[in-house]
């Protein structure tokens, strides 16, 4: 119900347009360098991808990317010399079609009087192609980077906390991870940013090169400025339901994080919890609630607060009433299948750990347990962020989430510390086309080759990695208490002959044929 309602949200962010302000904003305020650009890129589709999906985050940029790029390509283009040598600006009636192309030219002849067509920043081709390298990369990888920050941002995470919380059911009626929206964002948050650093550093040193630190030209800077202008004019004044969007935005982040600090409380104590299940309230009440509003909100001002208007026979012209939602236009454009394969996954999850399987290879793992804790975490995250790259990650995850628990409560880890960390890792697929919606939807540009995205996501892989085994052996063990085993894991940790119990049992199967392995899964 979190994903849920998390995804309905993000249709009313999609529905009003706010995505796209949001992301031109950022652009113009950060200013035209080529470095400054990647990151104005990089910072809307990592932030947008928090809270809807990624791959309408990078979608909503694909048009930005190539706008940039073709606005480059022209300004370089030799006729461009030619053309402005004849240029006339006598004629003072300018329609509102032309009047950005009227205004980018007229900055051109200006400003090119004193700069030379020679000029050490004028771009060829494969300057090009390279700058294209680097902003559809950068997309991409803010795509994935963001997912990462808040629990509602991409499939593994809730999976996470969705099979977290069976676990802790199964072995004490009422027991909750502690998951919540809060202390995520506590971990995410941080996490994400760092990556996100670094994957605008290591960008500039792949693609841009030189012209990582270079400047653009007066010319080139007019360019570009103008061409995002008249993209964010487009959008025109801030609407209603945008306003209203915000608002409800605003409301549900606060309730995702004052539902439940740790130490402090939260809103949530404002109800009688159920000893049997748990909270009475969750991270999904609040996204539901919100969800609701905007079935129900109008996406007009009311006409009780604003002047009346009258028909031509004198009656009161009441608007028709129209939410900022309805259901028609939200059934298409919500992933149902996405939802049906995290109910499946979490069927799957319980299957493998009613019948045994997961517990079985986690005890077949043990032979990490002679290795610190922080060299095994490192170990299994790339064996994770590896296998994410050509399998689905809400696939990866469903699977790993049962094993990583077994394991690590047979080696006498906090169930949380290994499956926090595999979970992210099946966000780390930063080197194939396949390997994620963001990445195939950048390769489509046509700027990039399988080569190129594999070399920059080999590094990539390996930084983000080596973040998250900083992350969580540093403030992930406060935030999760990953310090402290629970009372209800340590009975299973002592008793660490359970493993060999099982391979007896499976050594006395008279067979393991493809009918029992089917019938197991």
């Amino acid at each position: 119900m979190l994903f849920i309602g998390g995804l309905v949200i993000a249709v009313a962010v999609e529905e009003v347009n706010l995505h796209k302000r949001i992301a031109m904003g950022i652009i113009l305020l950060l200013g035209t360098q080529t470095n400054m650009l990647l990151l104005g890129l990089m910072l809307p589709t990592w932030f947008l991808s928090m809270w809807i999906s990624n791959t309408a985050a990078t979608s909503m940029m694909l048009p930005i990317i190539v706008a940039v790029v073709d606005q480059l390509r022209e300004m370089d283009a030799p006729h461009k010399k030619a053309g402005k040598d004849n240029l006339s600006f006598e004629d003072d009636h300018v329609t509102p079609e032309n009047k950005y192309e009227d205004q980018m030219t007229r900055d051109e002849v200006v400003l090119t009087e004193n700069e030379s067509h020679t000029d050490d920043n004028t771009m060829n081709e494969k300057q090009l192609i390279r700058i294209g390298k680097g902003l559809a990369l950068g997309v991409a990888y803010g795509a994935n980077i963001g997912g990462v920050a808040t629990l509602t941002g991409t499939a593994p995470n809730l999976i996470l906390q969705g099979q977290a919380n069976s676990l802790y059911r199964s072995r004490k009626e009422g027991a909750d991870s502690g998951i919540t929206f809060a202390n995520w964002m506590g971990f995410g948050v941080p996490l994400s940013v760092l990556m996100l650093f670094l994957a605008w550093v290591w960008l500039q040193i792949y693609c841009l090169r030189d012209r990582c630190c270079s400047r653009m030209t007066a010319t080139q800077k007019s360019r570009v400025k103008m061409a995002m202008r008249k993209e964010y004019d487009k959008l025109g004044p801030l609407s209603f339901q945008e306003v209203v969007v915000i608002v409800l935005f605003g409301i549900l982040v606060l309730l995702w994080l004052f539902r439940d600090i740790p130490d402090v409380g939260g809103w949530r104590f404002l109800f009688s919890d159920d000893p049997t299940s748990g909270p009475y309230v969750r991270d999904s009440s609040a996204a539901i609630l919100i969800a609701v509003l905007l079935f129900i909100l109008p996406s007009n001002i009311p006409r009780v607060f604003c002047c009346r208007r009258y028909k031509d026979n004198g009656d009161i012209d009441y608007p028709e009433y129209k939410p900022i939602l309805n259901w028609q236009s939200t059934v298409q454009k919500i992933p149902w299948g996405v939802i049906i394969l995290l109910g499946g996954g979490f069927a799957l999850a319980d299957g493998s750990s009613v019948s045994g399987l997961s517990q079985w290879v986690g005890c077949q793992l043990r032979v990490f347990r002679h290795l610190k804790s922080w060299a095994m975490n490192l170990i299994l995250c790339l064996i994770v962020a590896g296998a994410t790259e050509i399998t689905s990650n809400t696939a990866t995850a469903t699977l790993l989430m049962p094993i990583m628990a077994e394991l690590a409560i047979n080696i006498g880890e906090h169930p949380l510390y290994l499956m926090t960390s595999a979970a992210i890792s099946c966000s780390f697929a930063f080197m194939l086309p396949v390997a994620t919606p963001p990445n195939a939807i950048v390769f489509s540009t046509g700027y990039l080759r399988i080569s190129d995205m594999a070399l920059a996501g080999l590094v990539m892989n390996l930084m983000a990695v080596t973040c998250l085994t900083l992350a969580i052996n540093t403030w992930g063990v406060p935030l999760f208490g990953l310090d402290t085993i629970p009372d209800i894991f340590k009975t299973s940790a002592a008793n660490s002959t359970s493993c060999d119990g099982v391979m007896d049992a499976m050594t006395d199967l008279p067979s393991f044929t493809s009918t029992t392995s089917s019938t197991t899964l």
